[in-house]
């Protein structure tokens, strides 16, 4: 993420992680630009960023008969813990709208938190506008 980047090298964090998930708390989107052979900038994708939810560790271990069952268990339970603590996944980006061919085109629908989002920012008519845009694209209403 570029915006992390730049919160590294200005000196605001000094934390990766915690650079990252202050820009996804904050920005729901990512409007990625991008130049053509002309010269010419165009938005090539909107990528909505969902923070991720992280789910219990697994403890099947406490669940399985036999010692080496539950090493193996274990095992996975310690791999699940690592995988977290060096890598962890804290948004899940998925593309809305992307530029191919000449076009505009309809990807993933925006989820639901931030369609309400959206929407109580809105005036009566822009709902009615933005709903309206929802259903021809994604055949939804909200």
């Amino acid at each position: 993420m570029s915006l992390r980047n730049s919160l590294m090298k200005t000196g605001m964090f000094h934390d990766e992680t915690i650079a990252e998930e202050q820009v996804v708390n904050v920005l729901n989107f990512d409007i990625h630009l991008k130049k053509d052979f002309d010269g010419r900038r165009y938005i090539e994708r909107i990528t909505e960023c969902i923070p991720t939810e992280l789910a219990p560790l697994p403890d099947n271990y406490k669940k399985v008969i036999g010692l080496e069952n539950k090493f193996e268990k274990f095992f996975d339970t310690q791999r699940e813990y690592y995988e977290r603590v060096t890598a962890p996944k804290l948004y899940e980006p998925r593309n809305i709208i992307e530029f191919r061919e000449g076009r505009y085109v309809p990807v993933n629908k925006i989820s639901e938190r931030n369609r309400i989002e959206m929407i109580d920012h809105m005036s009566p008519e822009d709902t009615e506008g933005f709903k309206s845009f929802l259903e021809e694209h994604w055949g939804e209403v909200s």
